[in-house]
């Protein structure tokens, strides 16, 4: 890749395409910070594409829910061949966007990887159903886990494709849905991301993705139909989740706040 390029802006992936920005809210350029005449890409978002992936992700959530453990693994595994495939790609945009050096990318894009590994290896057993003998006299008792609905994840700007897709393998794994919305400092990582997602062949909406700044995150986070809100970022704007989801008593909330 070379260092020169502007990288092409492909849009928003909803429900399986790629939208484009014709008419933009807002648009913005990212600049490597290794080298700030270095533009990476040139951005643009509409906030309506908020509510389109999100009932994208809605639509889509019960089949892939119903779809059975077996199913979505085979999904994942799929997948984890993508990143595999495209691991050294993604090296090189996250050195560009975030101004690291290749070696330690390098280690960004194994644990992208192997986190589809310790999920389905291990963390699968933390939601198997299990059998509790003699929960009442003679009697069996049950524990069963069923998945949330639509989950919306923010990612930050410091690890952007191995810290979001911390909670998206498990989340998806568990029979949610998903609406990604990469930090506005590293899209391209978050877009790279939607390419593997389509390439993997996941049925439509299952994986949505949705590029913007601070009024796309919000929208995002306080949508009705927004199930649980997985976001890894700075102490002031997870505290700004919270306070802005207060009222939300349906949402799960998992903020990983620096």
């Amino acid at each position: 890749m070379s260092q020169d390029q502007v990288i092409p802006f492909k849009g928003d992936f909803i429900g399986n395409r790629w939208i484009h920005t014709d008419k933009a809210d807002e648009e913005w350029a990212v600049q490597s910070p290794a080298n700030l005449k270095d533009t990476v890409i040139e951005m643009s978002a509409r906030f309506d594409h908020v509510e389109q992936a999100v009932q994208a992700a809605r639509k889509a959530y019960l089949p892939w829910a119903h779809l059975g453990l077996e199913k979505r693994k085979a999904y994942l595994l799929r997948l984890k061949e993508m990143f595999i495939a495209k691991g050294g790609e993604l090296a090189e945009i996250l050195s560009r966007e975030t101004g690291k050096p290749l070696w330690e990318t390098k280690t960004e894009v194994g644990a992208v990887t192997g986190k589809i590994d310790i999920t389905l290896n291990h963390s699968v057993k933390q939601i198997a159903e299990e059998e509790i003998k003699d929960a009442l006299p003679g009697i069996s008792g049950f524990t069963r886990h069923k998945p949330r609905g639509v989950m919306a994840v923010i990612g930050p700007f410091n690890f952007p494709a191995h810290l979001p897709n911390g909670h998206i393998i498990p989340a998806l794994i568990a029979g949610n849905t998903i609406v990604f919305k990469p930090s506005d400092k590293t899209p391209v990582a978050g877009q790279w991301m939607a390419e593997c997602y389509e390439k993997a062949e996941f049925p439509a909406g299952v994986f949505n993705m949705v590029q913007g700044r601070v009024e796309t995150g919000k929208r995002l986070v306080m949508h009705d139909q927004v199930d649980g809100v997985l976001f890894t970022g700075s102490y002031e704007v997870g505290l700004k989740i919270k306070q802005d989801t207060l009222t939300h008593h349906w949402k799960l909330l998992a903020l990983e706040m620096g």
